[in-house]
């Protein structure tokens, strides 16, 4: 505690009032007195703002900008400098009775820009991971609904105790309601456009296909309709007063046209319907030994208490790698992801990088551009010189290394 003490560069209260004072400035006050103080506030916030990252300590630098609301203000203030770089330095340099004693104040103005670049990194920087895990958490998700909707494929064939967890312990019909209301995979953009999840992107909807059942809706009425229709389900579900009404909201989604495109929803209307009028017979009650994830509990139990620990270890162990290390797994994972696997896993098929064609040959040179036929390559040579150039330096870099980590 006392080594962490002694390094830092400000108190939370300090950097609290250094956040919160940070203020836009006019282009005519950049190098102001008031504008160096500014810099200085700036100056020490990114330094305890690396120091905490670094040190993985309490980010109190980050937590307090976003706190006060400081993060335009701070793009504020960098733009501000780059077009004062842009249009005023140049200017000022030519300025006849510009002879400063020192370039200091100059300097200092130049590196402005560096600093807040800086600082702006370190307090977006969890903040990108923290997206990118919901990213991939929100994908697995779905993914995970696709996996449901085939195990309800086999529900007859499961053991009793399976069957239970689906249907009483986690009520995955019920959740499957829940997810046809409110449907995450659909959504509007900024501008009012409707936007579906598919094969790990957003996609834009044309108007005419908007009333179109996509693959994950797909999934959802299947899942549904096995799970409330199959005899062995409909027998061992508690059909009580919540999952029933529950279960009729579903009548609202099946119109004529989610009817048309999967016909057999018209047995599950038919269901609802008959549930809307008469109460079901009460489950069927059945001496099961249900199974607990051993698995899950046991890793649990194993490491309650040591998160911490484990994070501290891995940032050591497993998230510091040597520059040495970054360049042999770099070498690895090049040999594993190579140019053409890669392309067999992408949905659309390369194309043509002068007629849009689909392309089956590949630039020699570069490896990276794509024709159709040799006609094409040379007519778009002309385009593509510049930059096939630069990817071929790019390769020939990269070959000594792997060549210099062999050696």
């Amino acid at each position: 505690m006392a080594a962490g003490l002694g390094s830092a560069v400000l108190l939370p209260v300090e950097a609290a009032g250094y956040a919160q004072s940070l203020q836009e400035f006019p282009l005519k006050d950049i190098g102001s007195a008031r504008w160096f103080r500014q810099h200085e506030y700036i100056e020490k916030l990114n330094m305890q703002a690396i120091i905490d990252a670094t040190a993985e300590q309490d980010e109190f630098v980050k937590e307090t900008i976003y706190a006060h609301g400081k993060v335009p203000t701070l793009i504020h203030e960098l733009i501000a400098v780059e077009v004062w770089k842009q249009k005023v330095f140049p200017v000022l340099c030519q300025l006849q009775d510009f002879t400063p004693k020192s370039t200091f104040p100059i300097y200092i103005v130049i590196h402005h820009e560096a600093t807040i670049i800086n600082l702006l990194e370190t307090i977006f920087y969890h903040q990108e991971l923290q997206k990118q895990s919901q990213e991939l958490e929100f994908d697995i998700s779905l993914k995970a609904l696709s996996i449901i909707r085939y195990i309800t494929d086999h529900i007859d064939s499961l053991p009793l105790s399976a069957q239970a967890r689906l249907l009483n312990t986690h009520n995955i019909p019920c959740v499957l309601v829940h997810l046809m209301e409110y449907c995450p995979w659909s959504r509007n953009n900024s501008k009012g456009e409707l936007q579906k999840y598919a094969d790990g992107k957003w996609y834009t909807v044309p108007i005419e296909d908007r009333l179109k059942i996509t693959k994950l809706d797909g999934q959802v009425w299947i899942a549904l309709y096995n799970l409330v229709l199959k005899p062995n389900c409909q027998q061992r579900y508690d059909f009580n007063n919540f999952n029933k009404n529950q279960l009729l909201k579903l009548r609202s989604f099946l119109t004529e046209v989610v009817i048309d495109q999967l016909p057999n929803l018209v047995e599950l209307q038919r269901f609802l319907g008959h549930l809307a009028m008469t109460d079901p017979p009460p489950p069927k009650k059945d001496l099961i030994l249900e199974q607990v994830p051993d698995i899950q509990n046991r890793i649990i139990r194993e490491n309650s208490n040591k998160w911490k620990a484990i994070a501290k270890h891995q940032v050591k162990t497993a998230f510091n790698p040597s520059e040495q290390d970054l360049r042999e797994q770099a070498h690895r994972l090049t040999e594993t992801y190579n140019l053409d696997m890669m392309e067999n896993l992408i949905p659309d098929r390369p194309k043509c990088g002068f007629c849009g064609a689909v392309a089956a040959k590949r630039c020699s040179r570069c490896q990276v551009e794509r024709y159709c036929q040799r006609e094409c390559q040379v007519k778009h040579w002309s385009k593509h010189k510049k930059a096939c150039d630069l990817m071929a330096v790019a390769a020939k870099k990269k070959l000594n290394e792997e060549l210099e980590i062999n050696q």
